[in-house]
């Protein structure tokens, strides 16, 4: 088939890869463009761009696809399908209806849960025990439109996002794959009015550990925000990140550092940190950083 390609993120370039390998025709890459990044704020392009530049496609990165020039840009590629992974930009009316075939969505959710940006997130952060990908035909709405293919997959109990993060890319590629090879005779279910919720963004204001409460949702936090944006917690005015941990047995005052082993107290029940960051340094697993920053028992993390 004739595709439009459009995505910006590290989620997107399997599926990218995955179109690419079955023999697909891609006749443009849209993604988001470059953005100032590092110590020297320089333009970088986003992983979807750098990807296609070295498989060779031609990448387009409007700011808008509001305007009518780059609409009909869009309408002139003639594609049979446009298949979207976390673009990051709104799709008008005409650019939906342009594809011979519309345009198709994978989506890291098992909607109609978790509609929106930061399904995986908010996955993990809720205590959901499964997600999965549906393959979504879109329409105006915020992940609405009606799903041709979806696959579930269990949550690990240690699982972070970033983990979980690539095995829903990985699956995501597979299934437009399958999608596409099976697209008339795929019949397009319309969503459950039931059970909806919105990933909203994660805003970084919900990053600090607050100890005082139990250790599931403390859990759950360091879990869903690793790696990114990390949650985070100080210890003697230094902020640290906190990005892996289990639940633990252990009582003690919420912050209380419980053993040599990292275990530290909530309000019930306790965690046990597994993977840290000081500000500046690369992330360590538990014991590699206790030996650069001793945590003695007693020790109270702010």
């Amino acid at each position: 088939m004739r595709i439009v390609f459009m995505g910006t993120p590290e989620f997107s370039v399997p599926v990218l890869d995955a179109l690419v390998a079955a023999g697909h025709e891609i006749a443009a890459v849209y993604c988001q463009p470059p953005r100032p990044a590092g110590r020297g704020q320089k333009a970088r392009a986003c992983p979807v761009e750098a990807r296609a530049m070295a498989l060779g496609l031609p990448v387009r990165h409007p700011v808008s696809l509001k305007g009518a020039d780059e609409q009909a840009e869009f309408a002139a590629l003639a594609a049979d399908v446009a298949v979207v992974v976390a673009y990051g930009l709104i799709l008008p009316q005409a650019v939906l209806d342009a594809p011979k075939q519309g345009c198709l969505n994978i989506h890291a959710s098992l909607l109609p849960r978790w509609r929106g940006a930061a399904p995986i997130h908010r996955a993990i952060m809720a205590g959901d025990r499964e997600t999965g990908v549906c393959i979504m035909r879109m329409d105006a709405g915020l992940d609405t439109g009606p799903v041709l293919l979806r696959e579930t997959l269990a949550i690990g109990a240690q699982e972070t996002t970033g983990q979980l993060h690539d095995r829903l890319s990985e699956m995501g590629a597979r299934l437009i794959v399958e999608a596409l090879s099976r697209l008339p005779e795929l019949r397009a279910e319309p969503q459950a009015r039931t059970g909806v919720t919105y990933a909203t963004k994660i805003d970084k204001a919900e990053a600090r550990v607050q100890w005082s409460r139990p250790a599931e949702d403390v859990d759950r936090l360091i879990r869903g925000l690793s790696p990114f944006p990390g949650a985070w917690c100080e210890v003697r005015g230094e902020r640290i990140k906190l990005l892996g941990s289990s639940l633990a047995e252990g009582r003690g005052a919420p912050g209380e550092v419980l053993d040599d082993a990292l275990t530290v107290a909530c309000s019930t029940g306790a965690v046990r940190l597994l993977r840290l960051q000081r500000a500046g340094r690369a992330a360590q697993d538990a014991g590699e950083f206790l030996r650069g920053m001793a945590l003695p028992r007693g020790t109270f993390l702010e």
